[in-house]
């Protein structure tokens, strides 16, 4: 590879998806380097979801490839795909509400793949204290503010040493000072080389901290590039804002 050459992490080509009658991706295809942060944004029902989905293989493409790291991973199974690095968040936490936030964040440290080997007990450790929730540490899961959830749903991927993190989301509900909490978060571990897709209707949290903005629409590829020039192209915010500039 020449010097400065990108190096490309998750790649989708030409994937599709329907349920039925309802194609939720028409041929999809996009790239995400190591280390980068790509922001996605669509309007609701756009398949922003479902194209994760297809990322973590928690549902499988009609048609097309993913390749995370130069391998096809298409037909592997979640747990596969987490086991090379892929993670998650979701819209609406999912945590063992019945559990501790160390024992869910333990969960990850044990069953996904921590590729520097080290001690489960160590990396929740770690983890909690990197997303602010060490003091929260025997807490259980369900006595967690919506704040706190959103930041054990990073806890959690996390834990399981990704390469790339898939947020999907994970600004909505919060108030304005939450928000700039969680982008600090964020923040710190794209630092740390991890790269990022960050699907997000809160634009100036997203805006904030990626360097690419993808745009989709009715599954397909609307716009891809520069965060501002995306935002500022007119079939972007006819469809996504609903602005008409003709």
């Amino acid at each position: 590879m020449k010097a400065g050459a990108r190096a490309d992490l998750v790649t989708i080509e030409g994937v599709s998806k329907s349920y039925g009658a309802l194609v939720v991706i028409d041929n999809l295809s996009f790239q995400v380097a190591a280390g980068e942060a790509l922001g996605v944004i669509g309007p609701n029902g756009a398949g922003k979801t479902t194209m994760f989905n297809l990322i973590t293989g928690d549902a499988r493409p009609d048609r097309g490839r993913v390749v995370f790291d130069g391998v096809d991973v298409t037909r592997a199974p979640p747990h596969e795909r987490c086991g090379a690095g892929i993670a998650r968040t979701y819209q609406i936490p999912h945590p063992f509400v019945g559990m501790t936030v160390f024992e869910n964040t333990l969960v990850g440290a044990t069953f996904g793949h921590d590729r520097s080997q080290r001690d489960p007990h160590d990396v929740s450790v770690d983890v909690l204290r990197r997303t602010g929730l060490l003091r929260r540490a025997n807490a259980l899961a369900g006595s967690l503010t919506l704040l706190e959830r959103k930041r054990l749903e990073l806890a959690r991927a996390l834990a399981t040493g990704p390469r790339v993190l898939l947020l999907d989301e994970i600004a909505g509900g919060l108030t304005e000072h939450e928000v700039e909490v969680l982008v600090g978060a964020v923040r710190d571990i794209r630092s740390e080389g991890v790269a990022i897709v960050w699907i997000e209707h809160v634009v100036h949290a997203l805006l904030s901290v990626v360097d690419r903005l993808l745009a989709i629409n009715l599954g397909r590829h609307l716009a891809e590039g520069d965060p501002r020039e995306v935002m500022a192209n007119p079939e972007v915010r006819n469809v996504y804002m609903g602005i008409d500039v003709a």
